[in-house]
């Protein structure tokens, strides 16, 4: 069975990187009638917050990507600690004391040298008597100890890839004071929890590397890698900078539908043009990992608002009729004023503009020319309220007055009435307007 899983850490709020990296693994499970595990990578305490978790667990559930199984980092220590005593025990993980000030130095004279700055082992050269000299006066950490070959896999995205674990340092996997950290932890939770198929940004290729030799090191099978482009701006420029301002929760509270951020998400970076799709089940029959490719990929947050208008101008009544009722509208009026403002909002929030002008009116926009024509023309309209020909009989009226027609006509009243050079057709707004101040 396919089993994948989201792991964010809980030390902020989740963003559009990740929001394609929890998306993509959410497919992957749902596809395939698999299993979708939202673990929260929390082995920092000092970093990790609960509203943060919290955050994370509010913003996929207003997006629907449900999790079949919820694990914290937190509660698994104790397992940690024991594949650590094992891989001890096996010489795969082994104590170091350098300093930063001394692994500092190591690098720059390495790189004086014209070589690459890879840790030298200097642990492992350590007899039991320098050890423990060296425990009298500080603490020590673990580093895991890289097999120095190449490590291979077929990637879900990259195609073949080939790491020479002889250019990188062996990883620290456990700090001084005891602390895991993530290239751990990660590899024993996919090991244990039987993780199948993982997404991930492609900053992570080289630690693939890495976890891909800490598994076979406990005795694991690796699951199957795919790593995704990261997100440019929309000019190209580096996105990292801004996620902070491209929270969900932010984007959320702008107005952004949920069908038009998963719509976008689903398709950015990939061959397949972007749609939007009313539900998650129309995005994932469409959804196909090798159709993504890996240069990087292109995020203007202004392409959300075309799929979120289109979004909002397909919801049926039934959808909004809360929000329409919370405005005040009666309930008389509710389905009609729907129809007539639903075509002309970009944003659910832009509702209120439409019902203010039609319960208070529209301060009139009166052109100096126009100013004659527009007081004559309201002697001639009655007052509310107003029926479905009202518009029609009032413009015959004024057009049999004044002799004015064609846009002459009616641009100055549209001006006149809401204030606006652009909305609904006036016919069917009219129905709706309890007030025109323009009348006086």
């Amino acid at each position: 069975m396919t089993v994948t899983r989201f792991a964010p850490s809980p030390t902020g709020y989740i963003h559009v990187g990740n929001l394609r990296t929890a998306l993509m693994n959410y497919l992957i499970a749902r596809k395939t009638g698999g299993t979708f595990i939202l673990r929260m990578d929390d082995t920092d305490q000092e970093r990790s917050k609960q509203e943060y978790a919290d955050g994370i667990k509010a913003d996929l559930e207003w997006l629907g990507l449900t999790w079949d199984r919820f694990e914290r980092q937190s509660d698994r220590l104790d397992r940690y600690r024991a594949v650590a005593d094992e891989l001890r025990g096996t010489g795969d993980l082994y104590e170091v004391f350098e300093t930063p000030t001394e692994l500092d130095l190591k690098r720059k004279k390495l790189l004086n040298m014209g070589k690459p700055p890879v840790y030298d082992r200097a642990g492992l050269a350590l007899s039991a008597e320098e050890m423990a000299k060296l425990r009298a006066e500080r603490e020590g950490y673990w580093r895991f100890k890289l097999d120095q070959k190449r490590t291979e896999w077929n990637d879900g995205i990259l195609g073949p890839v080939s790491i020479d674990t002889a250019s990188v340092s062996d990883p620290v996997l456990i700090r001084h004071d005891g602390q895991v950290l993530y290239t751990f932890a990660s590899s024993v939770d996919d090991v244990d929890m039987g993780i199948t198929h993982i997404v991930r940004g492609a900053d992570h290729v080289t630690n693939t590397a890495t976890q891909i030799q800490i598994m076979k090191a406990m005795g694991g099978t690796p699951p199957s890698f795919a790593h995704h482009s990261l997100l440019t701006g929309a000019q190209g420029e580096g996105l990292s900078k801004r996620l902070g301002t491209l929270s969900l929760r932010d984007l959320r509270a702008e107005g952004v539908a949920k069908e038009a951020l998963l719509s976008l998400m689903a398709r950015l970076g990939s061959s397949q043009p972007v749609e939007l799709k009313m539900s998650l089940d129309e995005i994932a029959d469409g959804f196909e990992l090798s159709q993504f490719g890996a240069a990087p990929t292109k995020f203007d947050a202004d392409d959300l608002w075309p799929l979120t208008r289109a979004r909002n101008h397909a919801l049926p009544f039934a959808a909004v009729k809360d929000r329409i009722a919370a405005l005040g509208v009666p309930a008389e009026m509710a389905e009609r004023f729907w129809r007539v403002a639903s075509q002309n909002i970009t944003r659910l929030d832009d509702l209120s503009h439409w019902w203010t002008l039609a319960r208070d009116g529209a301060a009139p926009v009166i052109a100096p020319e126009d100013a004659e024509f527009v007081r004559e023309a309201m002697t001639l309209l009655p007052p509310p309220p107003y029926s479905d020909t009202t518009w029609a009989d009032w413009t015959a009226a004024v057009k049999e007055k004044t002799g004015r027609k064609g846009k002459g006509l009616f641009m100055p009243l549209r001006l006149a009435v809401t204030g606006e050079a652009s909305g609904p057709e006036m016919a069917e707004l009219m129905p709706l307007l309890q007030k025109v101040r323009a009348r006086g």
